[in-house]
C-alpha cells in the first residue's frame, strides 16, 4: 500500500460519490468530467488496495472495506479545511459556507439578513439551500452542510445549537369566525376545529398538531389538503375554509388590514418555536458562523421584539 501518492483531490472525489451515490452527479459536483473522476477513483483504489464502491449497483454501494476508508478520508479532508481556517484566522471571513434553512422559515427569514450579509462579507461564498430538518441532520453529519437554521431543540449528540430567537405562534382565522369575538385563542378552542397544516416532514406541522392537541389533520369540509406554502394556507383561510396557525414572522408579513384583523395570539404561556443556528463541528469555519449568527440575530431581535412573558418552546421532532 503506497499512501504517499494519495491526494486530497482523490479523497474529495470519493466522498462526492459517497454523498451522491452516482458518478455523473459526483463529477458535476466537483466540476470535472465523469471520466476524469472515474480515473482518479481507480487510481485511489489501486493505491489503497481496496475497492471502495460496488459499481454494479445503482445507486453505487459502498463496500465494507470502503466504508472504513471513506470515514477516515472525511476526517482527513475536514482537518485539512480546519488547518486552512487556522492559518487565515486573522483575516476577514472568507471561503465557502453551505447553509441550510428549513422551508417553514426560509421565505420570512432569509430576506431579513441575506442582502446585508452579502454586502458586508463579500469574500464569503454563501450557498443557501431549503431543506427539511430530518435531511439537514443527515447532511450536517456527512459534512455536506456547514450549518442549518431550524427549529430546536433537536437533542442530537455532537451538534451545537446557538439559539437566535423565540418566534411566537398565532392563530389565523377566516372571516366571521366565532373565535374572532375573543382577544386570544386557547388550546381548547383549537382542539376540535378544522385546521390547515403543513405536510409530513415539516417540523412546523409537528409543533402545531402537538400544541392544538390534534392526533391528525382535521380538514375542513371533508377535504384532505396539506401545503408546504404558508401563502396557500392563508388564501384558503381567507376564503372561509377553516383556520391555520402561523409563525409570527409570516403573520407580520400580512399586508391587508382585514387579514391582520383576523390574527389572534395564543393564550400563555405563549407557544413559540425556538430558532437556532445548528452546526456539527464547532471549530470548523467558526469565523463565518460567528458573523452569520450576528447577522441573523440582530434583525430577528428587531422583528420579534422579544418580551419577558412566559413561553412554551414546542418540540420540533
Amino acid at each position: 500500500m503506497d499512501l504517499t501518492q494519495v491526494t486530497l483531490t482523490q479523497m474529495r472525489y470519493a466522498l462526492s460519490i459517497l454523498e451522491l451515490g452516482n458518478f455523473r452527479a459526483a463529477a458535476e459536483n466537483v466540476h470535472v468530467s465523469q471520466s476524469a473522476l472515474s480515473m482518479q477513483l481507480q487510481k485511489l483504489e489501486d493505491l489503497l488496495g481496496v475497492t471502495l464502491f460496488d459499481r454494479s449497483k445503482k445507486p453505487v454501494l459502498v463496500t465494507e472495506e470502503g466504508r472504513v476508508a471513506l470515514n477516515q478520508m472525511r476526517v482527513i479532508v475536514t482537518e485539512t479545511e480546519r488547518l486552512a481556517q487556522v492559518l487565515s484566522n486573522d483575516e476577514e471571513p472568507q471561503g465557502p459556507f453551505r447553509l441550510g434553512v428549513i422551508p417553514s422559515m426560509s421565505a420570512s427569514l432569509v430576506p431579513l439578513f441575506l442582502v446585508e450579509f452579502v454586502e458586508r462579507y463579500p469574500k464569503v461564498e454563501l450557498s443557501v439551500e431549503e431543506i427539511t430538518t430530518e435531511e439537514s441532520i443527515r447532511q450536517l453529519r456527512r459534512g455536506q452542510l456547514d450549518a442549518v437554521i431550524c427549529a430546536t431543540p433537536l437533542g442530537t449528540p455532537g451538534f451545537v445549537e446557538e439559539v437566535l430567537a423565540n418566534e411566537p405562534l398565532v392563530a389565523y382565522l377566516p372571516p366571521r369566525h366565532p373565535l374572532l369575538k375573543k382577544k386570544s385563542v386557547s388550546q381548547k378552542d383549537l382542539a376540535e376545529r378544522p385546521l390547515w397544516v403543513m405536510p409530513e416532514g415539516h417540523c412546523f406541522r409537528t409543533q402545531v398538531l402537538s400544541y392544538c392537541q390534534h392526533k391528525s389533520t382535521i380538514a375542513p369540509g371533508g377535504v384532505h389538503f396539506e401545503s408546504g406554502n404558508f401563502q396557500t394556507l392563508i388564501q384558503l383561510v381567507d376564503r372561509g375554509l377553516g383556520a391555520t396557525i402561523l409563525p409570527a414572522l409570516v403573520a407580520d408579513s400580512l399586508e391587508q388590514k382585514g387579514q391582520r384583523a383576523r390574527l389572534r395570539p395564543l393564550t400563555g404561556p405563549r407557544p413559540v418555536r425556538e430558532i437556532a443556528l445548528v452546526s456539527a463541528r464547532k471549530d470548523l469555519r467558526k469565523r463565518i458562523r460567528d458573523v452569520l449568527f450576528e447577522s441573523l440575530k440582530a434583525p430577528l431581535d428587531k422583528a420579534l421584539k422579544q418580551g419577558r412573558s412566559p413561553v412554551e418552546v414546542l418540540d420540533p421532532l
